[in-house]
């Protein structure tokens, strides 16, 4: 990058979503509260301004970028949609669900956006700070996760400043994420075959159980990843604390930190409880803290692999590798 920004944290106020607005508007990047996590937004049809995502993150040129917008109005001008997708929006729209798309020829997008693929990835958030945000500028915000590269994704605004202060130009605080991991990504194929590309909050399967009245592991045609990065979050290593990261332990070591999980309370507890929501909350904040600890390894305790679950030990498994 050339030169050090001045990053400013501004509580995010109409009066602060405006001043957002007018910084993307000339190509700048401002990271936003999301309910999934903070987002790293630019203008998503300036070439220059995808291009400044990508090095104030340090992110491969190869790894695509979501692509916000208002509604499901708004993302039929980017990609081809289909009575599926519909469907699927009307269901989940605001929400943490991305939805993949071939690619609508000639639409007003950055070719770094897609990474050069035939397919977009889109998603209408629920934050209502991201909701006035795009309504306000007009244009789509792709916007990755607010942190360098393959780093814990961040769930505060601190989280954020922790590894891009001084690479972006402004952060709208808007308090701790809700959900606390990243969207579903659901790409939709144009012989109506779904595939998840990642889990998340939104349960593919029992989405399309709700739909069709048969779960997606029913289908025949469901597909399977071909292991082509179609969509963010798909890297082998990701969401890395820096240390060795040492899954399914129900014993912790002298050295290591310990996040726990139930009755195995740990130095971080994703839920005392066993509330796999309230894990999914809490998991990016233990790994901050488990970042900072001077302990040199991490362990993490079993998560049960149900519902959201899925979705944490996705995570975990990709910080581990």
């Amino acid at each position: 990058m050339s030169g050090k920004k001045v990053t400013q944290t501004v509580w995010a106020d109409a009066t602060a979503i405006a001043q957002a607005a007018a910084i993307l508007d000339q190509g700048g990047l401002v990271a936003v509260p999301t309910e999934t996590v903070y987002g790293l937004a630019a203008r998503a049809d300036s070439a220059e301004a995808v291009a400044a995502i990508y090095a104030a993150k340090g992110r491969p040129d190869f790894n695509p970028l979501i692509v916000h917008v208002r509604d499901a109005d708004h993302a039929r001008q980017f990609s081809q949609w289909s009575d599926a997708a519909d469907l699927v929006a009307r269901h989940n729209w605001p929400g943490p669900l991305t939805i993949v798309l071939p690619l609508r020829e000639g639409a007003p997008l950055a070719r770094a956006v897609t990474a050069g693929l035939d397919t977009v990835a889109l998603r209408c958030p629920a934050h209502p700070v991201m909701q006035q945000l795009l309504a306000t500028v007009g244009f789509p915000l792709a916007a990755p996760s607010a942190n360098v590269s393959g780093y814990i994704s961040p769930t505060t605004a601190g989280h954020v400043s922790a590894t891009l202060d001084g690479r972006i130009d402004m952060v709208l605080d808007g308090g701790p994420a809700r959900s606390g991991v990243e969207s579903t990504i659901l790409a939709l194929r144009t012989h109506g075959a779904w595939e998840e590309l990642r889990p998340g909050p939104i349960d593919v399967d029992a989405l399309h159980r709700h739909i069709y009245g048969v779960g997606l592991s029913d289908r025949a045609d469901t597909e399977t990843s071909s292991g082509t990065i179609e969509a963010p979050g798909q890297m082998a290593s990701h969401y890395a604390p820096g240390k060795p990261v040492r899954l399914g332990a129900t014993e912790v070591a002298p050295d290591e930190f310990y996040i726990g999980f139930h009755d195995l309370g740990g130095d971080c507890n994703l839920s005392r409880s066993g509330e796999l929501g309230t894990a999914a909350a809490r998991l990016y904040d233990c790994l901050h803290e488990a970042a900072a600890s001077e302990k040199p390894r991490i362990a993490v305790a079993p998560i049960p692999e149900n519902g959201i679950g899925r979705a944490i030990n996705d995570r975990l498994r990709r910080a581990a590798a």
